[in-house]
């Protein structure tokens, strides 16, 4: 198994489902490449609240989501800033209840709420997430 805080391995998106063992990490990371058109960009975070690799998705120099790798499951941060806030309020009515109350217990600083998902399958939070991502894009 890899160690996500070591700084001198560089690992690849598989070396990384290895370590999440969860087959909907990569079917997710597929579906955000193929929906998106994009690649993903695995990085080193020397940040003290969350160090070690992550997996960062872009789009025309935009920051889609980043993915954090757990044990089992894995963390889509989703930054809502004021461009899309309206929009995704109105989106939130008709949403999970878990996304809601992690909409609702994000504390907002600068007009943005960093939006930390865990996610572990492909139900209805996934879809969601989804949305909430399409909204970042196209706003």
């Amino acid at each position: 198994m890899i160690d996500l805080k070591n700084k001198e391995y560089v690992p690849f998106l598989e070396d990384i489902g290895g370590y999440v063992r969860n087959p909907f990490f990569m079917q997710f990371c597929s579906v955000l490449k193929d929906r998106y058109e994009c690649k993903e960009k695995i990085e080193y975070s020397s940040c003290s609240w969350e160090k070690g690799w992550n997996i960062k998705f872009k789009k025309a120099g935009k920051n889609l989501c980043t993915i954090y790798p757990r044990e089992s499951y894995f963390t889509v941060m989703v930054v809502v800033g004021k461009k899309e806030k309206e929009k995704v309020e109105e989106f939130l009515q008709g949403c999970t209840s878990q996304l809601k109350t992690i909409y609702q217990e994000t504390k907002e600083g600068n007009g943005q709420k960093w939006m930390m998902i865990d996610m572990e399958d492909e139900g209805n939070l996934c879809k969601d997430v989804i949305t909430l991502i399409d909204i970042k894009r196209n706003s």
